[in-house]
């Protein structure tokens, strides 16, 4: 396929752009920074203009595209003020699927977020596993957003049944070497509880990216993207038990096991996580002194 990937220069962008040349795809870049060259185009998400233009045609460059995947945006709360985040975040996913439906592209996966569970977690989530059963908790600005662009989202393929949105849930993004800070905070349990102990590779996440743009099944459809593991040492009941003791766990646990539940991802997507910190060697996962 002809892809347009958003935010490809961000730290998820890049495994994306790489796992989809590497599936045999044609992919374009579009960021407001990046390496120039011939499969990037520097383009201001805020700007409709720019935007509808690039999806449209490009000199030199391509003719459109058959897919959009959206990962351009402030991508945490507190990076910039919180009207900032909004205002950015929200129009630049307004200009994408608008853009996107103008140029006639009927397959957009875009990155949602964790947030929408209900991060930090200082109200009890309703149940462990969480899921995407039960509705959305935004309690931030940049989570609101999240949930406002679900929202237009359904919205959007309800007005073109023949359009097919997916948003990925995506859990914090890890390259390899953040593996070696793990360490930090296996001592203290509240340190990660923020989001219940999640974690995706990028390499997975751009997994999952790659499976949503093949299955690309019209309607809006959102998935959990997290590893198969917890970020933590300590076993998921124990964490559970000790951290949200007042908070029913829907299923047996594995040792270790995501308390943000993929199930629906593998069995929609087919979505199989690959990789998991536990890979590093232990002698490189070194408490920082301090």
């Amino acid at each position: 396929m002809r892809i347009a990937v958003t935010g490809a220069s961000g730290k998820l962008g890049r495994s994306v752009v790489r796992r989809l040349r590497e599936d045999g795809h044609q992919v374009t870049g579009l960021d407001r920074a990046g390496v120039r060259g011939p499969g990037f185009t520097q383009v201001d998400l805020r700007d409709y203009g720019q935007v509808v233009d690039v999806m449209l045609g490009l000199d030199d460059r391509h003719g459109g595209f058959d897919a959009v995947v959206h990962l351009g945006a402030i991508p945490a709360p507190g990076i910039m003020a919180d009207a900032a985040t909004f205002e950015n975040n929200i129009l630049s996913t307004y200009n994408v699927f608008q853009a996107a439906r103008r140029a006639g592209v009927k397959n957009v996966v875009y990155a949602s977020s964790e947030t929408v569970l209900g991060l930090p977690f200082d109200v009890d989530p309703p149940y462990i596993p969480v899921d995407e059963e039960y509705p959305a908790r935004p309690e931030s600005t940049y989570s609101l957003v999240k949930h406002l662009e679900e929202t237009m989202a359904r919205e959007l393929v309800r007005w073109d049944p023949a359009l097919s949105i997916t948003a990925l849930r995506f859990s914090n993004v890890m390259d390899p070497e953040d593996y070696e800070g793990f360490a930090d905070f296996q001592d203290d349990a509240t340190l990660r509880k923020w989001n219940l102990w999640g974690y995706i590779d990028g390499r997975d996440g751009a997994q999952a990216v790659a499976k949503a743009l093949e299955r690309s099944v019209p309607g809006f459809e959102a998935f959990i993207i997290a590893g198969e593991d917890s970020v933590m040492n300590k076993p998921s009941r124990d964490l559970a038990a000790e951290v949200f003791p007042d908070v029913r766990v829907v299923k047996d646990l594995g040792e270790h096991e995501t308390l943000l539940s993929i199930d629906k991802a593998k069995r929609l997507l087919g979505y199989a996580p690959e990789h998991s910190w536990r890979s590093v060697p232990p002698e490189r996962l070194v408490p920082t002194e301090g």
